[in-house]
């Protein structure tokens, strides 16, 4: 695959629609392998293709720089979580995840309850799902989580006291996945598995013609 291709809208769009319930990539697979790109293309598109394949570890990795940040404000750990989880309602297998383990657990206690977090049905035109399907989150829109999620946590941080903090871990945290996107070479794991998703992409969108 030519990632030096694929656009920043490309790229988060494919962020937002892939699956992020796998676990995080080897720590020794992680940190191996490091060499200076030798021109801005190869820079660009290593960094794209490391950021699409270790995509989990730089959000662990993220979210523990935050966290270490504030190991003496609870507060802003919450403020820490709550964040991270209203970015990753944002994608879609997450957030369809999320739901329906959300549901399984509800219907232990009260499958009355848990009939009513079921998502509504899937309009159908001209016999087939809509292809534009909006998402759900235990029965509700996922924006009405999204936004109270990120209420909540923009809440905390200002109690905390910790908005300085947290633009110096994010802008660490950033800097480090940057750095380590641009500098970890891309092994052939990497691109078959790239290769394999495109494969099952492309296999579904050619089973719903």
């Amino acid at each position: 695959m030519d990632w030096s291709n694929v656009t920043a809208e490309d790229m988060m769009e494919a962020l937002r629609e892939v699956d992020w319930s796998s676990p995080p990539r080897p720590l020794q697979e992680f940190f191996s392998k490091f060499t200076i790109p030798r021109s801005y293309a190869k820079c660009s598109s290593r960094l794209k293709c490391n950021l699409y394949y270790y995509r989990t570890n730089y959000f662990m990795m993220i979210v523990i720089i935050l966290g270490l940040g504030f190991l003496t404000r609870p507060l802003a750990i919450v403020a820490v979580l709550l964040t991270g989880l209203s970015v990753a309602f944002l994608n879609d297998s997450f957030a369809g995840t999320f739901s329906e383990k959300a549901t399984r657990t509800v219907r232990k206690i009260s499958p009355h309850l848990a009939a009513k977090m079921r998502p509504p049905l899937t309009p159908v035109i001209r016999g087939r799902p809509s292809s534009k399907r909006a998402i759900f989150i235990c029965g509700k829109p996922r924006w009405l989580f999204v936004l109270i999620f990120s209420t909540v946590s923009f809440f905390l941080w200002c109690v905390s006291c910790a908005l300085l903090t947290v633009l110096w871990a994010f802008a660490f945290g950033l800097l480090a996945t940057l750095i380590h996107a641009s500098f970890r070479t891309p092994n052939l794991k990497a691109r078959l598995n790239t290769f394999r998703e495109e494969f099952r992409a492309v296999w579904r969108n050619y089973s719903d013609l």
